[in-house]
């Protein structure tokens, strides 16, 4: 818990508004893709293609649009902002590790990466300062 407090206070003093920009982006980011993933099971079920002889791959699809949906909304007003992060990493893995196992695509791989990246630097950094976490926090 002290880490985490520790965190908290750097990342309340080294805040940026381009910060919270990027955060509001890769939540929006994140819903567009449930959204996507939601209205074209094609498309879904072909990103799981390399995945389907694990046993509960129907499971793994279910919680990769259920986690962009929810996880992107809190990641947006900044609410649970770590969690929800940590949530999205798994899903991330398996987005890179898609590019390698099926048919590589760059362009997927590099966008995976990037967000990959986003979500590993917001479980370490937090919501910052315009966020619904520190308002929150402020009302004690």
């Amino acid at each position: 818990m002290g880490r985490i407090k520790t965190l908290n206070k750097w990342a309340n003093a080294h805040t940026y508004y381009w910060l919270d920009l990027i955060r509001v982006a890769l939540g929006v980011f994140l819903i567009a893709k449930g959204v996507s993933f939601m209205s074209n099971l094609e498309l879904m079920t072909e990103v799981m293609k390399p995945f389907e002889n694990l046993p509960g791959s129907w499971l793994i699809m279910h919680y990769v649009i259920g986690a962009h949906f929810v996880g992107g909304f809190m990641i947006i007003v900044g609410f649970l902002t770590r969690w929800c992060a940590l949530l999205q990493v798994p899903i991330l893995i398996g987005a890179i590790l898609v590019n390698f196992i099926g048919v590589m695509d760059l362009n997927n791989l590099l966008i995976a990466l990037a967000v990959f990246l986003a979500c590993i630097f917001f479980v370490v950094y937090g919501s910052g300062k315009h966020s619904a976490d520190y308002y929150l926090k402020m009302q004690k």
